[in-house]
């Protein structure tokens, strides 16, 4: 994978980052169509956004991203409006959400910064998310 250079507004950049999240309490409940419905959330999301979801994986009890956003914009922006656009769908169209879990997603995350170098080694990590 080569590098993507964006540019707009007097800025280029080329921003990746890996972000991992949770439910909470780690509860598995990203299963029976929930899965799909989450990944169609956030492509639209990000799309609103100006963000590019490049790799994205859902387990039973975390989301996988690899994604680009604009620094202007920022990551914690990003993950912020992801987390509660998706959480707001999901917890009306899956009322068993709402039963089971106050919140969808723990208020915390793991993001890291991927260099040019590293984003095939992250997107074969993330892809190799299932198999394990």
């Amino acid at each position: 994978m080569g590098r993507t250079v964006k540019s707009h507004h007097h800025i280029t950049f080329d921003c990746t980052y890996q972000v991992v999240f949770c439910p909470k309490y780690r509860r598995k409940v990203l299963v029976n169509g929930v899965d799909a419905r989450l990944k169609d959330l956030l492509k639209d999301k990000a799309r609103e956004l100006q963000s590019d979801i490049l790799e994205m994986e859902i387990m039973p009890d975390q989301v996988h991203l690899l994604i680009q956003c604009d620094p202007q914009f920022g990551i914690h922006r990003v993950v912020k409006q992801l987390k509660g656009y998706s959480s707001h769908v999901l917890r009306q169209e899956f009322p068993s959400l709402k039963r089971r879990l106050p919140s969808l997603w723990t208020n915390s995350y793991f993001v890291a910064t991927v260099g040019v170098v590293q984003v095939d080694v992250v997107t074969r990590y993330i892809e190799d998310q299932k198999g394990q």
